[in-house]
């Protein structure tokens, strides 16, 4: 699998689109809102992620507004509430293949960009 999963109304996702340039490099964008996630994608996801927590955005608004931050989650419950609501999934997601890149940190872009590169 070779996808970019963004948010399309996310403005880090769409400056960390062109910083890494990924319109121009052939892989598939999907954007989550539009095109949900399927079971598929995201258990592949989570075998290249080592778990679904790592997956899991603790900052999305639901998080507390569905009292979620006071409950004590499993991977099974991780991997259910991405694929109930978009905004679950911590964002951006670059897979290429046997690689996973998750997230928007400093650290994670950079990597994202030299892979494309």
């Amino acid at each position: 699998m070779k996808k970019f999963f963004y948010l399309g109304t996310c403005s880090t996702c769409a400056r960390i689109m062109k910083e890494i340039k990924i319109e121009k490099s052939g892989i598939e964008l999907r954007e989550i809102k539009g095109e949900p996630i399927t079971e598929k994608e995201l258990d592949e996801m989570i075998k290249l992620a080592g778990s679904a927590e790592a997956l899991f955005s603790r900052v999305a608004l639901k998080f507390r507004s569905w009292g979620l931050n006071e409950k004590k989650l499993t991977e099974k419950d991780y991997r259910k509430y991405i694929l109930e609501e978009y905004t679950f999934l911590k964002r951006p997601v670059l897979v290429l293949d046997k690689q996973i890149f998750i997230g928007n940190g400093k650290n994670n872009v950079a990597s994202m960009k030299a892979v494309l590169k």
